[in-house]
């Protein structure tokens, strides 16, 4: 694979593109890349708003260290926001959709605007082989989804906002421009407490407390709102996986969950900030939460479009999903 890489991209700046975030996955990733598959990466970051000091940090350290090519899409603020809320106010749990959405729409379309053939990914067995229930985390690729919901709730047009649809992504960009996606760190050993080890000693890059946690909103999300809101702990899964693969012991995973996600005084913190952010005050924001609970089944969705597209390139055996996607989509 690295070699068919290396020969498509002979004589370009860069042969392929990867997403980086800060988080150990994107980081690993590209460490990887670059100095031991020898291979010349555009680096690509989305920054929706909400990146942490830590993650800015990790990223830069990375990228100066490996003496790569770093482009940053800054989405609008206003537009993101408006979504944000409307996700808010739709009281559904995936809240992560809008920023999840925005970061796979900016990779392929400047993949495919730019004339890229290959996205590598962070994704992998090793820390994400359990999922989600659906009513936890719905497809954040759902664009009709994503439209209702502003449509009902949003004040604003989204009129540089990222889009990117599933047919478009799946099937246009794939055989049309011959985009494909790979995870190459299920081609390698991975372990993420030693991957991370080589991390801080290699680039004096810093961990956070939990997966998905260099998003402050990601981190409020996960660590706050789904499990004081809905009763869904994202560690469940998260733990689940690093289980069956053998990196951490199922007594231990069950003593973390007894404790809060992260520190209650940064919780309460974090809640006035992203407030804040959105424009809210600290009892608009209460009253949210204590609104009643929906599903993504309470909105226009394309669940079945989705199933039949992913099945589809199942049958097909040629179009490239990445098999979390798959997995979900077939359950």
């Amino acid at each position: 694979i690295v070699e068919k890489i290396k020969r498509d991209g002979k004589d370009k700046d860069h042969d392929c593109l990867i997403g980086i975030s800060g988080g150990a996955d994107s980081s690993y990733l590209v460490y990887i890349a670059k100095e031991k598959l020898g291979l010349n990466p555009l680096i690509y970051h989305v920054d929706a708003g909400w990146n942490s000091k830590i993650s800015v940090n990790n990223i830069e350290r990375i990228i100066n260290c490996l003496n790569l090519d770093l482009y940053t899409e800054v989405i609008n603020w206003n537009e993101m926001k408006d979504l944000q809320l409307s996700f808010f106010k739709s009281q559904v749990p995936h809240l992560d959709a809008p920023q999840d959405h925005v970061f796979f729409a900016s990779l392929y379309n400047f993949a495919v605007n730019n004339g890229f053939k290959y996205i590598l990914t962070g994704g992998n067995y090793s820390t994400e082989s359990v999922l989600e229930p659906l009513e936890w985390i719905y497809h954040a690729t759902d664009l009709r989804q994503l439209k209702d919901i502003h449509r009902q709730f949003g004040t604003i047009p989204l009129k540089t906002f990222p889009t990117l649809d599933i047919l478009k992504s799946r099937i246009f960009y794939r055989f049309f421009k011959r985009l494909t996606v790979l995870r190459p760190l299920d081609y390698i050993p991975y372990i993420k407490e030693e991957a991370m080890q080589e991390l801080k000693e290699r680039f004096d890059w810093e961990p956070y407390p939990h997966k998905h946690y260099e998003s402050r909103f990601t981190r409020f999300f996960e660590g706050f709102w789904l499990p004081r809101k809905f009763g869904y702990d994202k560690r469940r899964t998260h733990f689940s996986s690093l289980i069956l693969t053998n990196q951490m012991k199922r007594e231990d995973a069950l003593n973390e969950l007894l404790k809060p996600a992260y520190d209650e005084d940064e919780m309460a913190r974090d809640f006035e900030f992203v407030a804040k952010k959105l424009d809210l005050s600290v009892e608009e924001l209460e009253a949210i939460m204590n609104g009643k609970n929906k599903t993504f089944r309470d909105y226009k969705n394309n669940l079945l479009l989705i199933n039949s597209i992913i099945k589809l390139a199942s049958f097909l055996g040629s179009l490239v999903v990445e098999p979390a996607q798959r997995h979900r989509a077939l359950r």
